[in-house]
């Protein structure tokens, strides 16, 4: 339930279109449902504008189906992180407006258009194409979310020229999220570049000495560039959430 539906609700029992016991009926779910195995938070999108992300990690098919049942039945907008795709097949015969993002194992499903909520545009930059599944999870995520968003791929600093060559879109943004793994050198060099907030995302690629992510992510909090931001290994959907948040229009 977002704040335009509960002020409509409050609404029609101020006037008396709506008795009081169902509207309450209507309340009844809020601030969160108890599944059992799940307590779905349908306050959530009264609070931070958008509504509980499920992480299908770890969850089984029909902890997931009954949790995104509960989310649909009151939200427009709904975001799945980490689905695999035997079980984003799955949900899809049960949801058949869902729509599955193979590249960031995203399930996003959608009752008519996403609203606009931004200000200006959330550039997505890659280092690699190693590191494009978690750019696309920032991508779909700050897309769903009602922002638009735009990738600009394989731009890493063992090739500079091919992010150079993008100077007009990069002063087009409002906000950058750039994911890197490797030495995760590039969002200091993007950083370095621009007046705008870089939320920088450090990625598990890379050979035995990265340490799973864990030198990118060293490199990232020690950079000397001003304006940037780092969030955890390989989480685009953060990173994704977070420049909603600074591209959002209020």
């Amino acid at each position: 339930m977002n704040s335009k539906v509960l002020q409509q609700l409050l609404e029609e029992v101020q006037t008396g279109r709506l008795p009081v016991a169902a509207a309450l009926e209507r309340l009844r779910t809020l601030p969160f449902e108890d599944l059992g195995f799940a307590r779905v938070d349908h306050h959530r999108q009264l609070r931070q504008g958008f509504p509980e992300v499920v992480f299908a990690a770890g969850k089984s098919l029909e902890q997931v189906r009954g949790i995104l049942t509960s989310l649909c039945a009151r939200a427009d907008h709904v975001l799945v992180t980490r689905l695999a795709p035997g079980a984003a097949a799955a949900l899809q015969l049960d949801f058949p407006h869902a729509r599955y993002h193979r590249d960031s194992q995203a399930l996003t499903l959608s009752r008519g258009e996403v609203p606009d909520r931004g200000r200006g545009l959330i550039l997505v930059i890659s280092a690699g194409t190693s590191d494009i599944p978690v750019a696309e999870e920032a991508l779909v995520t700050a897309q769903i979310m009602g922002h638009r968003a735009e990738a600009l791929y394989d731009v890493g600093v063992a090739g500079l020229h091919r992010l150079l060559a993008h100077q007009e879109l990069l002063a087009q943004a409002t906000c950058f999220i750039v994911v890197a793994g490797m030495e995760g050198a590039l969002p200091s060099v993007v950083a370095g570049l621009v007046d705008r907030p870089v939320i920088a995302v450090p990625t598990s690629v890379g050979y035995g000495a990265s340490f799973g992510g864990l030198a990118a992510l060293l490199a990232m909090l020690n950079s000397c560039a001003t304006g940037l931001a780092v969030v955890n290994i390989d989480n685009g959907f953060g990173a994704g959430f977070l420049a909603a948040l600074i591209n959002r229009q209020d």
